[in-house]
């Protein structure tokens, strides 16, 4: 190792141990970092070559490149082996992440974003991908080469990035999309052979024996140079301040101005193949791995003219920092007070007197500038003298001597290097003398003959401005020109500035004001198409305006992507979009057209992403006219939150679990709601919600959406449970078996219809938790009603089916498929093969007249009840005797299957036995006053004597009253008004309107009723095992017969009372009725009977007329004259403890009226009796 210091560093030389494929810096440029086939990196100081701690282990794996971020925090190693790509910290040097998947052979060539988050990567297996910096996941890729890739290289600003393989190819780095593939050959494949420009409009390649220099937009060759030694340039690295290049050769490392072309500097010469060359971050120290295993530092200050690093390089010029800046700024008189002390150098004598002339002449102190330029040839003939000496002269008139003298550089041959560059020197100076044409037609030949034509069409560009160029050619110039614009820093540029005074900084605005005043029109003309919906006008004037390429094109490129939507060309109204933010990023307005086009693409979630950063946009922005546009957008969250609280809203309708018919799957309300989140239904609503909400539409959507089916059919046996499905993963994934494939069918119906969820009672139910199973049984009716539709499986009825299969089914006979059949709206019924019964394929089998009727006159419903069943319009009897053809294979299912069409709120428990069916007989009692439930005969429940053990009582309907006309009310009230007085009859009446509803309390029975005492009890007939008759003489009555099970005792007959418990029935069907009212609360308040049914039994011998004015008197009359025809009574029995219960008896007991002849004060008794 061989060192002369820091302080004097000239060369520092370090041997590795294997040979060295990359080097880089470390992130405080104080070290060398080196890899190759050792399958470490070492760490070198620059300073003193010594190195750094221990080697930084990779695995064994060869390191073929080393890539430091632009934020210095991260490195990239491009390797031989798996993992092929590895991230390290660049401070720690511990590894932050593995590339695993993607690459599959040796990575030579990595590089970074300038935003320091992603890099690309590419090598021997002839793809490249681009990498997240911080997660690993892969951003692009693979994008496909035809042969190994030896360099990618990210541009300035990170849009693109540019890969070397078989030629140069250009690539959008967020799509892929190859925008540019240049020809061009590679001598090695371990280089690097690409540089951009600074401005990345540039790209330098390093091309066998050339340097090339294209156009990163059209790839045409703006210029190249050749470099000598070796067989082969191999790499090239620019200088950060883009003055000078490095361009390696094999063996040899040479520096070349870039501006010029020429070579500076010597030429660093090893002794082997150089495989990596890195420049330190301020350009002053070159380091370089080699095959032998060598690792040089050289101090380029010692190889490349100081003027590269510290002063001005003009051509033909020299200035040094402080007179370039005082010239530059317009402080004349201080750079003419700093070339007058250059003038007593005799190395700078001659360019400082010339130099001088210059500032002399922009003071408008002509006759010194003339003279100092004289002097200037007198002591050196050098082209800037020959140049202040014409411009001098022209400066005092003298335009004919000036162009002659001017012609002395050719003459007196100073041109060499800069043969174009002083021609066009001339052609200004003839501009500058007013030889208008001439100056044209030479800059004309020039940007002709030259590669790079940027600093000429700049110079023309001049011409046009001072409004020399004719119309016909003014466009084509003013886009050439502003194409040319980035490149106006240049060192020329500078130098055409300083000599004859031209301010090119505010040359872009000039053009771009000249150009707005070209395109003006064209997008006058394409507003004008568009207001009258002329979209192909409106799309060729704007194409027109944008073939201009202004930098400002923004606002066009959101106009014809609007033009262009309105045709539904989307995909170039996305470009344009997409174009619009690339102009302009700031600007919201290219966002809006995105989000419009990705709307109209159905591209939901990425137009959604768009739509936010518009709002973003809008919020941040500094225009209060912008700010205010932006009142109109909705905000995401604002509409999915309108949307979530919908959703919400038809979840409550819905069953607690459903099937996605989609999946199999088994999901609760936040699985739906997630599964929606990720549907296009949802992501299309939300992005139809930007500017406004449309409620209607969201419900309108979200319903359709969550429209579901549900299965009425026969339990047979195990059916999938929860758990089964569950466990199975999904209904898909249950074994094969019939009540599986019932399953399994029905969901495959239900997605052939277009629905999306499904219900069953078999597997939608979690039954082991008890709140869930009893809130699924208690809302079960409501969820067939919110169906969108009920597919009813018959299971026993063969294809093709006949009319009565359907009543013959035992579906039918089911307990639950009663209410399945009158909650559901739509139904269709299936035979055991999913064929629509009678081959019916309506929707709504309730539509099909024919199969209604065959249900109607099967249950004994009319049809029109069946098809708009509401529980309120069927009286409770009639709903009993619906229920009562019915069973259950659990016994509390009797009395759960009727909580929806009885509205019930009995909360079910299994185990319960009977008592299920008492709880439900008892509510409605209590909450209806409805004594028809009372009117049976058979045994009693073990829960209350007065209700049935079953609902097949209830298969009967009671016996009817004898029905008295009008005309036989009247006889009979005439005769009672004979016999019974006032003071008699109105306390009866008075007793009976004032008796409450009847009402359940701790499992008894609260009855208002008209009550008959027994007076006498005999047993007339024994019947066959435990039927007795009775003969009872009944107070008021007379004798009645009536037949029980129970045993009574004949000894005891007061025990026993007959009930009229009908209250309704006695009060007036022309009078208005209100349990427990006087007349007087009834002028107050009109209290309506809650149940008052048609068909309920025992009725009311009188059909409903309209109420009609009478006296209380006659009130009363009528009252006594229905208890003189015959009624049902109940008989009930006191206990040994006092308290009553009922007898339950075989028939129905009818009395035939009370006796004109009783006394009716003492006979007629009313009261509420409490009966178990």
């Amino acid at each position: 190792m061989e060192s002369t210091g820091r302080e004097s560093l000239r060369k520092i030389e370090i041997s590795a141990p294997c040979a060295v494929y990359a080097a880089s810096f470390s992130a405080d440029g104080k070290q060398i970092l080196s890899g190759g086939t050792e399958g470490v990196i070492r760490r070198w100081q620059v300073d003193d070559g010594h190195e750094v701690g221990e080697p930084i282990g990779i695995e064994g794996r060869e390191i073929w490149a080393i890539s430091l971020s632009p934020d210095r925090r991260s490195l990239v190693i491009g390797l031989s082996g798996h993992p092929f790509v590895r991230v390290l910290d660049a401070q720690s040097y511990q590894k932050v992440l593995d590339i695993a998947a993607g690459h599959t052979d040796t990575i030579v060539s990595v590089n970074i974003s300038p935003d320091s988050t992603k890099f690309a990567a590419g090598g021997d297996d002839c793809v490249v991908f681009i990498w997240s910096m911080t997660t690993g996941e892969r951003l692009l890729g693979p994008l496909q080469h035809d042969a190994k890739v030896v360099a990618v290289l990210f541009s300035p600003n990170g849009d693109r990035i540019a890969t070397a393989c078989t030629s140069i190819r250009i690539f959008n780095s967020d799509n892929g999309q190859q925008l540019l593939e240049i020809p061009c050959s590679f001598y090695s494949d371990i280089a690097s052979p690409l540089a951009w420009s600074v401005d990345g409009r540039q790209l330098f390649a390093a091309s066998y024996l050339e340097v090339r220099r294209f156009n990163t937009s059209s790839g045409s060759l703006l210029g190249k140079w050749h470099v000598s030694g070796g067989t082969g340039t191999t790499s090239i690295l620019l200088s950060r301040n883009q003055r000078f290049a490095a361009v390696v050769a094999q063996c040899l490392i040479s520096f070349w101005d870039t501006s010029t072309h020429q070579q500076i500097g010597t030429i660093i010469a090893r002794t082997s193949d150089l495989w990596a060359v890195e420049l330190s971050h301020i350009d002053d120290c070159i380091a370089t791995g080699e095959e032998n295993g060598k690792v040089s530092l050289r101090n380029l200050r010692e190889i490349i003219p100081g003027s590269y690093f510290t002063t001005v390089n003009l051509p033909f010029m020299y200035l040094d920092d402080a007179a370039f800046k005082s010239w530059t700024q317009g402080d004349l008189a201080r750079v003419d007070e700093l070339f007058t002390e250059q003038i007593a150098d005799p190395l700078y004598h001659a360019h400082a007197l010339a130099q001088r002339a210059l500032v002399r002449g922009r003071l408008k102190q002509w006759d010194m500038a003339v003279e100092d330029a004289k002097k200037s040839i007198e002591a050196q003939r050098t082209v800037i003298g020959y140049i202040a000496n014409a411009v001098s002269l022209i400066d005092n008139g003298d335009h004919d001597l000036a162009i002659d003298v001017f012609d002395l550089v050719f003459t007196d041959g100073l041109v060499t290097g800069h043969n174009n560059f002083i021609l066009l020197i001339k052609a200004i100076i003839l501009f500058e003398c007013g030889k208008h044409p001439n100056a044209i037609s030479r800059l004309d030949n020039l940007i002709n003959i030259v590669d790079d034509k940027s600093l000429y069409i700049i110079a023309q560009m001049s011409f046009l401005l001072e409004g020399i160029l004719v119309d016909d050619r003014e466009m084509e110039l003013l886009v050439r020109a502003r194409d040319a614009i980035p490149f106006q820093s240049c060192p020329h540029l500078v130098a055409i500035s300083l000599i004859f005074g031209w301010d090119f900084d505010k040359l872009d605005v000039a053009i771009e004001l000249q150009l707005q005043k070209c395109i003006k029109p064209f997008e006058e003309r394409g507003d004008a198409a568009m207001q009258s919906k002329n979209t192909d006008e409106a799309i060729l004037q704007y194409s027109s305006a944008l073939s201009l390429n202004l930098s400002n094109s923004a606002g066009l490129l959101v106009k014809r992507s609007k033009a262009r939507a309105m045709m539904k060309l989307w995909e170039e109204a996305l470009k344009d979009a997409s174009d619009a933010i690339k102009a302009d990023p700031g600007s919201p307005w290219g966002y809006e057209r995105r989000y419009a086009v990705l709307h109209g693409l159905q591209r939901y979630d990425e137009a959604m992403d768009a739509f936010t950063r518009m709002l973003s946009l809008i919020e941040g922005s500094d225009d209060q006219e912008t700010r205010q546009l932006g009142t109109k957008y909705v905000s995401p969250s604002q509409s999915e939150k309108i949307i979530d609280n919908v959703v919400h809203g038809v979840s409550k309708t819905c069953p607690l679990v459903l099937i996605d018919v989609k999946r199999g799957l088994l999901c609760d309300d936040q699985k739906r709601s997630h599964t929606f989140k990720s549907e296009p239904e949802f992501n299309e609503l939300r992005s139809s919600m930007t500017e406004e909400l449309d409620d209607e539409r969201i419900q309108r959507v979200v319903v359709k959406y969550f429209r579901y089916v549900t299965l009425s059919h026969v339990w047979q046996g195990k059916e999938p449970s929860f758990q089964d499905v569950n466990s199975a993963g999904s209904v898909l994934g249950l074994n094969s078996s019939p009540l599986n494939e019932k399953l399994r069918q029905f969901c495959e119906v239900v997605s052939k219809e277009g629905y999306r969820w499904a219900w069953s009672d078999t597997c939608c139910i979690d039954k082991t938790i008890s709140t869930v199973l009893n809130q699924s049984l208690t809302m079960m009716y409501k969820w067939y009603e919110a169906a969108a539709s009920t597919f009813v499986l018959l299971e026993d009825v063969d294809s093709p089916s006949a009319l009565g299969n359907l009543t013959g089914s035992r579906w039918m006979t089911r307990a639950w498929t009663a209410q399945e059949l009158l909650a559901a709206k739509v139904i269709r019924f299936y035979d055991r093969n999913w064929k629509p019964y009678l081959g019916d394929t309506r929707s709504n089998h309730k539509e099909s007249a024919e199969i209604m009727q065959e249900l109607a006159d099967a249950i004994g419903v009319a049809r029109q009840t069946i098809i708009d069943f509401n529980p309120d319009d069927l009286a409770v009897r009639a709903r009993l005797c619906l229920a009562s053809t019915r069973n259950a294979t659990v016994e509390e299912d009797v009395a759960y299957s009727l909580i929806g069409i009885f509205k019930s709120d009995i909360r079910p428990q299994y185990g319960e036995g009977d008592a299920a069916l008492g709880h439900l007989l008892e509510e409605i009692v209590a909450r209806s006053g409805e004594v028809t439930v009372l009117a049976w005969t058979g045994n009693s429940s073990s829960y209350s004597s007065c209700l049935p053990a079953t609902l097949a009582v209830y298969s009967r309907p009671p016996g009817a009253s004898p029905a008295t006309n009008y005309a036989e009310m009247d006889a009979l009230v005439a005769v009672l008004r004979n016999s019974l007085p006032q003071t008699d009859a109105i306390p009866i009446y008075d007793r009976v309107i004032r008796l409450p509803p009847a009402r359940f309390a701790n499992r008894r029975l609260y009855l208002p009723c008209v009550i008959f005492a027994v007076k006498r009890l005999g047993v007339h007939h024994f019947g066959g095992g435990r039927n007795y008759r009775y003969r009872a003489r009944v107070s008021g009555i007379g004798d009645v017969e009536f037949q029980t099970s129970d045993l009574l005792s004949t000894t005891e007959p007061r025990k026993l009372i007959f009930v009229h418990p009908w209250i309704r029935d006695l009060y007036d069907p022309l009078d208005g009725f209100s349990w427990g009212s006087t007349d007087e609360e009834d002028e107050e308040e009109d209290v309506s009977d809650p149940e008052t049914d048609a068909g309920s039994a025992p009725s009311s011998p009188l059909a409903a007329v309209p109420a009609v004015t009478m006296d209380d008197y006659t009130r009363a009359l009528r009252m006594i004259a229905r208890l003189q025809q015959p009624f049902h009574v109940l008989v009930l029995q006191k206990q040994t403890n006092g308290e009553l219960k009922r007898v339950a008896t075989e028939h129905e007991i009818v009395l035939p009226g009370i006796d004109r002849r009783i006394n009716f004060a003492r006979d007629i008794r009313t009261e509420v009796v409490e009966i178990l």
